[in-house]
């Protein structure tokens, strides 16, 4: 079991204050399994929507089968539309890395393969300052190495509707998924209390 982190990332969260901006923000991120990162993502007030897909490939319209065979060169990524006058990046970031293990190279959980890897598919010069802070914060706060990437924006491409809001509309087979991937005991032992954290209820 990996040390606990015992400091909130000072930085994000509660402390990041948004701006005011007149239109919809885009941030894009690849946390293992995107049923997970979805439903964690777009329970956070200020989120207007989370979309399943896929991001980082070489192949135009992936299919999902095809991006789980391997070779497509897609992560599953989240694709979240969020009011900036409501929700800053700094806080999305925090509620991001707190609902994933950014330290394991090899995937996430259950999950493991090249499509579960992390990452943060930043847009600008500035969200890729943002994202490299925060990495930078979540080492010292874990005391180890953090495999999540940092890479410029993709070709983000939605999942077939069937995966769309699975939590939500498959709530039993989600949570025999969660429970038997061992998601949140896994991030808890990672994160200790601060599991979750920047997210609703938690």
């Amino acid at each position: 079991m990996r040390k606990r982190a015992a400091v909130v990332l000072t930085m994000m969260g509660a402390l990041a204050a948004p701006s005011a901006q007149a239109q919809d923000a885009v941030a894009v991120f690849a946390g293992g399994c995107f049923w997970s990162v979805e439903a964690h993502l777009e329970s956070i007030p200020g989120v207007v929507s989370a979309v399943s897909g896929f991001a980082g490939g070489t192949v135009a319209d992936p299919t999902y089968p095809q991006v789980i065979a391997g070779g497509t060169g897609h992560l599953e990524a989240v694709e979240v539309r969020y009011d900036p006058s409501k929700l800053s990046y700094e806080q999305l970031l925090n509620a991001y890395w707190h609902s994933i293990d950014p330290t394991d190279p090899s995937g996430q959980f259950c999950d493991k393969g090249p499509q579960y890897h992390t990452a943060i598919f930043y847009q600008t010069d500035e969200e890729r300052a943002l994202a490299q802070s925060s990495r930078d914060a979540v080492a010292r706060a874990l005391k180890a190495d953090v495999a999540t990437q940092i890479r410029p924006a993709a070709t983000f491409y939605p999942a077939e509707d069937y995966h769309q809001d699975f939590a939500r509309t498959n709530p039993q087979r989600y949570r025999a998924y969660s429970i038997g991937c061992g998601r949140d005991d896994a991030l808890r032992a990672v994160w200790g209390d601060q599991a979750f954290a920047g997210l609703p209820g938690h």
